[in-house]
């Protein structure tokens, strides 16, 4: 059987972002993107504003897809592997099996001190220009009057959950086993190798690390590439493989 790969977006992306992989041929699991609402055919829902309500219905969607028996996994990218943290977390908590993997990418550890961004408040072009520094790359929808309308405020909701997001230093002693893989772009000059390393607190189980090329989207070239890791990652090929920079469009 294979796993359910729970794809949860970045600050601001929809289930839209994975769609388009679900055909990518894989030895070990199929996507299954999460959405969230505010967002493309949801869109005229109002997004949530706190990471207990969206890891709530993030868990709500794991369960869904998974059932009484598929092993299923998480995955995350930036904003997208907290909340994927807090959704493993709430499944746990609520006595639901634990996911085959954890896998978070670009992301420091959820406990780490984060300096508040106060984006959500800006105005419009004032939020905009200054996305680009928080988040490491610049929305091309933003550049496009109608498309900005959509996704100011759910982008304006994300940062509001970003700033007021709040981990408890984990329990050593209490950490549940919770098998857990870390992907960082090397050149990634918003998350260090040394804040993505001490994610390895929140598990009493076996954490992996892996640097791969490119900065904190290094991912957007190379979804193929992306795929394979977390194939071999789901497949129990843990050792580090050469990442291959294959065109999305190939």
């Amino acid at each position: 059987m294979t796993v359910a790969l729970m794809c949860i977006p970045f600050a601001g992306a929809g289930a839209g972002l994975f769609r388009p992989w679900r055909a990518h041929p894989a030895r070990t699991f199929e996507v299954v993107p999460v959405q969230l609402p505010g967002r493309e055919e949801q869109f005229i829902e109002e997004p949530l504003t706190s990471m207990d309500a969206a890891a709530d219905l993030c868990a709500a969607q794991v369960r869904a897809a998974a059932g009484d028996d598929r092993p299923y996994a998480l995955f995350g990218h930036s904003f997208g592997a907290l909340l994927a943290y807090e959704t493993s977390r709430r499944l746990l908590a609520d006595g639901f099996r634990p996911p085959r993997r954890l896998i978070v990418s670009g992301a420091a550890a959820p406990f780490l001190h984060r300096e508040k961004s106060g984006a959500a408040t800006l105005p419009d072009d004032e939020f905009a220009a200054r996305l680009q520094s928080l988040v490491g790359y610049d929305h091309a929808s933003l550049h496009d009057p109608d498309l900005r309308e959509l996704l100011l405020p759910v982008l304006r909701a994300d940062m509001l959950i970003h700033d007021t997001y709040a981990a408890e230093v984990p329990d050593s002693a209490t950490a549940p086993a919770l098998p857990l893989s870390v992907l960082r772009g090397e050149s990634d000059a918003l998350v260090s190798r040394a804040d993505a390393d001490q994610w390895s607190a929140v598990t009493s189980a076996d954490a992996e690390f892996d640097d791969v090329p490119g900065d904190h989207m290094y991912f957007t070239d190379a979804w193929p590439a992306l795929w394979d890791r977390i194939d071999g990652i789901l497949a129990g090929k843990h050792e580090r493989q050469e990442w291959e920079a294959v065109p999305a469009s190939a």
